[in-house]
């Protein structure tokens, strides 16, 4: 009888060391997808910016980081300047509801960690490589504009002639 409780026991907790290890590499295969999602998009915005709002992009950056005295960090996966606005681009694998009101919460605190951009007028980008029509018209409702992969790699989802907010 022992040794079967002792190889229940030992199969367990194999199967524990697997799950983790399982888990584990889930995470590793989401942070790869969303990389390679943003990988997409970035290279869009620049052409998206001079289309849509005739202007040349001043500076450009990817997942950029800043970390303020107080231990507080951002990381804002593109941000892309003219000279008057500064474009915030928020990107994920697969765009859900939450992710907008987490954006604009993202979009507000832009300042406290970027400051040299105070002057400038922010427009939201949302990217995904494809787009739920319910979330497309939350994002809209919120003054967002929203990307996703359509003729020219990644397009402007919203309804014509639709404005975005300025923050």
């Amino acid at each position: 009888m022992r040794t079967f409780k002792d190889g229940t026991t030992a199969f367990k907790e194999e199967a524990r060391v697997q799950n983790k290890k399982m888990n584990l590499r889930w995470g590793e295969i989401a942070n790869k997808l969303g990389t390679f999602v943003e990988n997409i998009v970035a290279p869009s915005i620049p052409r998206i910016i001079q289309e849509e709002y005739g202007l040349e992009i001043e500076t450009f950056g990817m997942r950029i980081k800043r970390r303020l005295k107080d231990g507080r960090m951002k990381e804002y996966d593109t941000i892309a300047t003219t000279g008057s606005y500064t474009f915030l681009n928020f990107t994920r694998s697969t765009l859900e509801s939450s992710d907008v009101k987490d954006f604009i919460e993202e979009i507000m605190a832009f300042r406290n960690f970027f400051p040299e951009y105070k002057d400038k007028k922010i427009i939201g980008m949302l990217a995904s490589s494809s787009i739920n029509e319910n979330v497309l018209a939350y994002a809209e409702k919120c003054g967002l504009l929203v990307l996703a992969i359509g003729d020219s790699l990644m397009e402007i989802k919203n309804t014509k002639g639709f404005k975005p907010k300025e923050w």
